[in-house]
């Protein structure tokens, strides 16, 4: 299987170990990646707020040089925030003769232009349907038993386009975790909001958000997450909300792929677990046990 690989700005700076274990798991399982070349920001939180055509423009850019150099391949996307603006353009592009003629308008001064025929896939969305789970399950090396995980989504991934699994009951990380050996933490707050860029702007909302999170993930060894501002809001700031929760609310956080990894026997500075800022001592000792051999 192969596809185009569009990491965005996060995956080469703050998420780079989701950069890191997206590529060392998916080249383990034989799934081949295609950088996108010369992408561009997708238009991030900011774009929209200051003009839709713009924000539209943006993301349609990657997909014109998608549909220019390998109009055959799905767009592989790993950030949520990226797949929605990704997304939205796909849709937009695809669904309105008009708003394809404003964007291509100003794609044109490029010398660029889309049609909205190549499919923007998540990250989740491939592993949940086209990774073959018996294959998965065959090359596990280091079983992950004795470890319970709580897999959370985020909002983006799958609103408003829950096109592998619920928006609001999303099920899909389940069977992974499961073939990893692992326990799935039973909880209701896979879909739950993380307070996203409001850490910035209402940080006292956000971390309501979060905590509530890190709470309801009591008795989990790890937190399972495919976005890297879910990532960021759950492990930088368990301190601060356990400081104002009076608890202590520490807890693993680790991307999906970088767990599939660890489960594979890929070693772990090859998925960069040492740039995550919350892994525990316990978690860690839960995965010194021996790789098994093929």
């Amino acid at each position: 299987m192969k596809y185009l690989y569009y990491p965005g700005c996060s995956l080469e700076g703050t998420a780079s170990e989701y950069d890191a274990s997206t590529r060392a798991f998916l080249a383990a399982m034989g799934m081949e990646l295609t950088p996108l070349e010369d992408w561009t920001c997708c238009g991030a939180s900011a774009a929209p707020a200051v003009s839709r055509l713009l924000a539209l423009s943006l993301a349609a850019r990657n997909l014109a040089l998608a549909e220019r150099s390998q109009p055959d391949l799905d767009l592989l996307v790993p950030c949520s925030a990226c797949y929605l603006n990704l997304k939205k353009a796909e849709e937009a592009i695809r669904t309105s003769s008009r708003t394809r003629h404003e964007v291509n308008a100003v794609l044109a001064e490029e010398g660029l232009e889309v049609q909205g025929t190549v499919r923007v896939r998540h990250l989740l969305d491939v592993l949940t349907r086209d990774l073959d789970l018996a294959q998965l399950t065959a090359n596990i090396r280091r079983p992950l038993t004795g470890l319970t995980v709580a897999p959370y989504y985020g909002c983006q991934c799958l609103r408003p386009y829950p096109l592998f699994d619920s928006g609001e009951a999303p099920k899909s990380m389940e069977p992974l975790i499961q073939a990893m050996g692992a326990r799935v933490h039973p909880w209701t707050m896979g879909p739950k909001c993380c307070g996203a860029s409001n850490m910035n702007t209402h940080m006292e909302a956000g971390l309501e958000l979060s905590g509530a999170i890190l709470a309801a993930a009591r008795g989990a060894d790890a937190i399972a997450t495919v976005c890297p501002m879910c990532q960021m809001n759950l492990e930088a700031y368990q301190k601060k909300i356990s400081q104002q929760r009076h608890e202590d609310l520490a807890i693993t956080i680790v991307y999906l792929p970088q767990l599939l990894g660890l489960a594979l026997g890929i070693d772990a500075v090859d998925i960069k677990l040492d740039m995550n800022l919350a892994v525990t001592a316990e978690f860690k000792s839960k995965l010194a046990a021996p790789a098994r051999s093929p």
